[in-house]
Parts: C-alpha cells; sequence; structure tokens
C-alpha cells in the first residue's frame, strides 16, 4: 500500500483519480486528504480516497478493459489500515455461513435480543 497524495497536497499523477471530482457524501470539490492504493495488478487498482471536508472515506476499485475504465466504490468508517489489514483475512465461505446459521438456531436468546 502507498499513498497517491503526497504529504505537500501536490496533485496525484494517477489519471484514475481524475474521474473523482466530488465526495459523494457532502458532494465537495476537490476533497481528497488522503488517498492510497491498497492493492493493484496489471488492470485494476483498489484505492482508498478520504474527503477532506466531511471525512468519510471512499473505497474505489478502478479496473481498464477493452471497454474503457470503469470503477465501483463503497462509503466506509475504516480508515486506510483497518482495510489493508482485513484484506488480508480469509474470505467467508458457504461453509462459514451455515456454521453462523446452525449457531443462531441453537441461541434462541440471542434471537430473542436482535428481534424488536
Amino acid at each position: 500500500m502507498h499513498d497517491i497524495i503526497p504529504p505537500n497536497n501536490r496533485p496525484p499523477s494517477e489519471e484514475g483519480l481524475k474521474m473523482i471530482s466530488h465526495c459523494p457524501v457532502c458532494h465537495y470539490s476537490n476533497t481528497a486528504i488522503e488517498a492510497k492504493i491498497i492493492e493493484e495488478n496489471d488492470n485494476a487498482h483498489l484505492i482508498y480516497i478520504k474527503c477532506r471536508r466531511c471525512q468519510s472515506a471512499v473505497l474505489a476499485l478502478f479496473s481498464a478493459s477493452g471497454f474503457g475504465l470503469s470503477s465501483i466504490g463503497i462509503i466506509t468508517d475504516f480508515d486506510s489500515q483497518e482495510i489493508a489489514k482485513f484484506k488480508e483475512l480469509s474470505k467467508v465461505d458457504s461453509d462459514d455461513v451455515l456454521l453462523v446459521y446452525q449457531h443462531l438456531l441453537k441461541d434462541e436468546q440471542l434471537i430473542e435480543t436482535m428481534s424488536f
């Protein structure tokens, strides 16, 4: 993981960041206070961007293909270090989901607590 907005706030050279023109939460322009590439490969970049004004963060995936550049993003309350940490954890598979479901079936008190 490395920063793509230097500490002195010079504009980043990465072309993908030009697509991000405003914060999706507060709609303020030129808001990036922190931007880091979390992961990259040949055709895709996973980027963390934090808003200077409202401190909201977006995790965005930019990918290039023969059809052009595409992106998808989610708003998160994680910081960039947490994202890097959780990225390294093992994936949840169907067996994990079934174990949680079976545990919930056995724990009526938990179900009552969660029910409104």
